[in-house]
């Protein structure tokens, strides 16, 4: 059943050193331009309990014996060393921000053990801020923070906790741990395997996070409760009220295909949200959107977070808020498209009817899934090519396969998909992960969207109903296309639950018909 720990980190192997080369080059290319430029200094800030963070603080050209300077504030990635945003940090000195960059505890220089944006963590950030406030002109009264991933939670966790904090950009960041990389009660393999390999090859993790991790890769179910109470302490969405009443003005923004932390997760956090708010969603993989902007190219997830600053800390009038706050970029167009709000993405919902009784077996991928981590994604980004299938040559023994009828004009998916079926197991426990394809006239499938879904203590041969979101997306499948849901039991992003000769069989009661449901934009 699954796949055993040691073969995870294989299959992640390649990735961790690609991302930690592509890391560290991230973070040194932008060192060696910006250390020349007056203004950075390098520091050490005592952070929570005393522990030393390694931090680099640049100033505005000019800024010696005057004050009331806004600040930034901003932690780094998970593996990445605190050299991270200095093109970026420098950029926004220029506009006229102290900003003020630390290197997270546990990683790299910095002392103390990786906690995963746990208590220290947050505690942290507001010691960056006193300090701040102590040694650089900043004001008080004008505080931001922003991040790319795990900078990026924290930033959230902070912005709950510390009322200072007037503005976050939260740059792929998550906003529910637990439902980014146990979402459908289903381990994300790939992706926990990226981040255990690049914490323990960059940093110290902390023997709370080592055994985290031994539980989440042996699928101990006595395990789930705490598992589950330890992502809950580290999500923004645990403390949405904290961070409404402290009323920080939020930026969200992220990929489609992130991998690491998928995009569902940040909507519904969106929606809760009472303050100033803005949503961007773009083609790519984690941190794969914002990431041209490290080395200083142009970049339109940072010019849209110096904006979100410059509006919302100095008070400049450049219409940011007064624009669609919901700004998504189609994988299928480029184009930007402007939203109210998250529900008027999805103007009309269409359903295909998942009909008649279809048994697989379980066990073997059947050649649907859903890529590689990051791989997939960045090929989706830069040239339009998602992972593929042959709808036709998928064997039915292991795979379900539904269509809809050939479209006559082109369908623009826009949000979430939902899958409604009947299942029923020949055991208690199972896996089964839901692919829709767009699919042309030749049978090859371009993926649309996925997630998994895992079922624990069903009654053999009793039917159970399954509803499942599919990760969020905008995608454009032309006219003449057809729609496809296709189910199977195995995806290398996951670890199945399935047990040796088992089988799953979906029907559509007439009483509770099967179906999936696919969000359209308005024509």
């Amino acid at each position: 059943m699954g796949h055993p720990h040691k073969a995870l980190h294989t299959t992640a192997v390649g990735v961790v050193s690609a991302t930690l080369i592509a890391g560290t080059t991230l973070g040194l290319a932008p060192a060696a331009q910006a250390s020349t430029t007056a203004g950075v200094r390098f520091v050490d800030i005592a952070g929570d309990g005393g522990t030393i963070l390694k931090a680099n603080v640049i100033t505005p050209a000019g800024a010696a014996g005057t004050r009331g300077f806004p600040l930034i504030v901003l932690p780094t990635s998970w593996g990445l060393p605190q050299v991270e945003y200095l093109t970026q940090a420098q950029k926004l000195a220029n506009s006229g921000y102290v900003v003020v960059s630390y290197n997270v505890r546990g990683f790299w220089q910095s002392g103390g053990e990786i906690e995963v944006a746990g208590p220290p963590d947050v505690a942290d950030a507001s010691k960056v801020i006193d300090w701040a406030l102590a040694n650089t002109p900043a004001d008080a009264q004008k505080v931001g923070m922003a991040g790319m991933s795990y900078g990026a939670g924290i930033s959230l966790l902070a912005a709950a906790h510390d009322k200072r904090i007037k503005a976050v950009a939260a740059l792929s960041g998550w906003a529910d741990l637990i439902d980014s990389i146990y979402s459908g009660r289903t381990q994300h393999a790939q992706a926990a395997a990226l981040l255990d390999g690049a914490g323990t090859l960059t940093g110290r993790p902390s023997a709370e996070l080592q055994q985290v991790f031994k539980d989440f890769f042996s699928s101990n179910l006595s395990k789930e409760p705490d598992l589950i109470a330890w992502g809950k302490k580290r999500s923004p969405q645990t403390y949405i009220d904290q961070i409404n009443a402290n009323g920080a003005a939020i930026m969200l923004a992220n990929g489609w295909g992130d991998t690491i932390f998928p995009p569902n997760q940040y909507v519904k956090f969106y929606e809760e949200l009472t303050g100033p708010k803005r949503l961007e969603y773009r083609p790519g993989d984690h941190a794969t959107a914002e990431v041209t902007g490290l080395f200083g190219l142009p970049n339109d997830v940072w010019t849209d977070t110096g904006r979100w600053f410059d509006h919302y800390l100095r008070g400049e009038d450049n219409g940011i808020d007064r624009e669609q706050p919901v700004q998504l970029k189609s994988r299928s167009t480029g184009g930007y498209e402007g939203y109210p709000d998250w529900k008027s993405v999805a103007a009309t919902r269409k359903k295909i009817a998942l009909a008649g009784s279809t048994t697989i077996r379980a066990n073997v991928d059947s050649g649907a899934n859903g890529g590689v981590i990051f791989l997939s994604s960045i090929l989706d980004q830069i040239a339009r090519l998602p992972p593929m299938a042959s709808i036709p040559l998928l064997p039915r023994r292991w795979a379900a396969v539904w269509q809809s009828e050939k479209y006559a004009s082109a369908q623009q998916v826009r949000g979430t998909a939902k899958l409604h079926t009947t299942v029923t197991a020949t055991k208690e426990s199972g896996t089964l992960v839901a692919y829709l394809y767009d699919v042309g006239p030749l049978g090859l499938g371009k993926l649309v969207s996925n997630a998994p879904y895992t079922f624990h203590g069903q009654t053999p041969g009793k039917p159970f109903g399954v509803d499942l979101e599919l990760f969020s997306t905008a995608y454009d499948v032309p006219a003449g296309h057809r729609l496809a849901l296709v189910v199977d039991t195995v995806d290398p992003l996951y670890i199945e639950h399935n047990p040796s000769g088992a089988q799953l069989t979906f029907s559509s009661p007439e009483h509770d018909p099967s179906y999936v449901s696919v969000p359209l934009r308005k024509q």
